[in-house]
């Protein structure tokens, strides 16, 4: 039986005029998860990342702290198909202040609860894209997302079914696997993926044709190496 490990990227550099870079927290999230597997002996036969520069950055950074031996037989991929969907887009479609880096700063300011206020303003975004009535509005649907996210992962269903492979993708792609595979409503996968801690682990037991989930973000190695406030989930 093979093994999939999903991986959030480690925390990226929200409301930075990049949003695709990791954070120094989020550098640090991805060498306590290096940390952590290099501390079990954990090998892998294949890594993969989504083609972001976030995913990049911690699969780099985690997989640094491995031993060289350990990775002297693994093979590196990039596949496009394990990317984020556009969340810029999605925010800016629903609140075109979203476009404008000071009005939206502004509108944020103006709630007494900012970080409540942007959680709701992110639902609702992401309501408006999985609803369908704008379809014509985005570069990418949320049909379309769905359905490129569970072709990245039939395409790691291998002969090699023994082989443990490990995805650096990010929460949106993590959530709608799991929509996939456990039959979750679309507002669940939305719900889910508020809720995925960065550098959090969801593993996958693979049998050829077969993915069964074995845990869901898990998060252990922050909380066990990590100072106080490792934990994030934006």
């Amino acid at each position: 039986m093979g093994q999939i490990y999903l991986v959030r990227h480690g925390q990226a550099s929200f409301g930075a005029a990049n949003y695709d870079q990791l954070s120094e927290l989020g550098y640090e999230q991805a060498r306590l998860l290096g940390q952590w597997y290099a501390n079990s002996h954990q090998a892998f036969h294949r890594v993969v990342t989504g083609g972001m520069v976030r995913h990049r950055q911690t699969a780099d950074t985690c997989m640094a702290e491995l031993p060289k031996p350990a990775l002297a037989d693994t093979e590196w991929v990039t596949d496009g198909d394990f990317a984020e969907f556009d969340h810029h887009e999605v925010l800016l479609r629903h609140c075109p202040e979203f476009g404008d880096a000071a009005a939206f700063k502004a509108l944020m300011a103006s709630h007494v609860d900012p970080s409540r206020a942007l959680e709701h303003l992110f639902r609702a975004a992401m309501q408006r894209w999985m609803g369908g009535w704008h379809d014509d509005e985005y570069t990418e649907t949320w049909p379309d997302f769905r359905r490129r996210c569970v072709r990245a992962l039939e395409r790691l269903d291998t002969p090699g079914s023994k082989q443990t492979t490990i995805v650096f993708t990010s929460g949106g792609v993590i959530s709608t696997l799991m929509q996939h595979l456990l039959g979750l409503q679309d507002f669940q996968v939305m719900e889910l993926n508020w809720t995925l801690a960065n550098c959090g682990v969801t593993r996958l037991l693979h049998r050829p044709g077969q993915f069964t989930l074995s845990y869901l973000n898990n998060y252990s190695h922050l909380e066990w190496l990590g100072q106080p406030g490792t934990v994030t989930y934006r």
